[in-house]
């Protein structure tokens, strides 16, 4: 997927990023896709983003990994441009929790885009033929849509959650594929170990690791790139996403 020469990861841009890859629609999927690295490649990475939907921090993640990998990496805009806002968050008034949970039942249904997953991919491959490994990671919402997109018949050789939303240990029972956990110090302890017990018991291949300092959002829309400390563990997840998907795309 890349050669020794290439085995970091770009250096982080703080603020002012500037996007790599395009937005397009492809196919009939009616919204667009953010794509990014060369269309050429063999090896492709959906990126499912956090409830705030794409942010520069989120498309600079994809760049990294395309650029590390040599891979191409797709991130759909399940939310057509408007997801949640970040001042519902936390949702500690009536008024915010209505939103949210609102924003959340209808946009962002977990059933909704479970289901929509194969076709994305379906549509996907056939713009991009000589992709012949398909992987996956997702950020807090988009984790959950991948926990439940990986179980039998899945279309991914490999899958990662990054700080998880809603995390179930049901959901880790169903898994049938290398899958990878980089949890915050926020996801419940209890389902991040039981994740962390079945990927073992079942063979399944990846790892689950938690960012004890890290809050949840730390690679997604809620980063914080000028902070010295918040910034290495941004590199480092996604250092640690690439090692991943170098291990299981390969």
């Amino acid at each position: 997927m890349t050669c020794e020469a290439c085995r970091t990861i770009p250096p982080v841009i703080s603020e002012g990023y500037v996007p790599k890859g395009v937005s397009s629609v492809i196919g009939d999927l009616g919204f667009n896709t953010y794509v990014t690295g060369p269309p050429t490649a063999t090896t492709a990475i959906l990126a499912i983003y956090d409830i705030f939907g794409n942010s520069p921090q989120t498309t600079q993640g994809a760049d990294l990994l395309a650029a590390r990998l040599n891979a191409l990496v797709l991130i759909p805009d399940f939310f057509d441009g408007d997801g949640a806002k970040h001042e519902w968050v936390p949702p500690d008034t009536d008024e915010k929790m209505a939103a949210l949970m609102g924003f959340v039942n209808t946009k962002a249904s977990f059933a909704e885009a479970v289901k929509s997953v194969p076709g994305l991919v379906e549509a996907y491959k056939a713009s991009f033929p000589s992709v012949q490994k398909w992987g996956a990671y997702g950020l807090c919402w988009g984790g959950k849509v991948l926990a439940l997109s990986s179980g039998a018949g899945t279309p991914f050789a490999g899958t990662a959650q990054v700080h998880p939303g809603r995390m179930d240990k049901a959901d880790a029972q169903t898994l049938t594929i290398p899958h990878a956990i980089l949890a915050s110090k926020d996801e419940p302890a209890e389902e991040v170990e039981a994740y962390d017990r079945v990927i073992k018991e079942k063979g399944l291949g990846g790892f689950v690791e938690t960012y004890a300092e890290m809050w949840h959002g730390w690679m997604g829309a809620r980063a914080d790139l000028q902070k010295e400390g918040s910034l290495k563990e941004y590199v480092r997840g996604y250092e640690q996403l690439a090692g991943f998907f170098e291990k299981y795309l390969s």
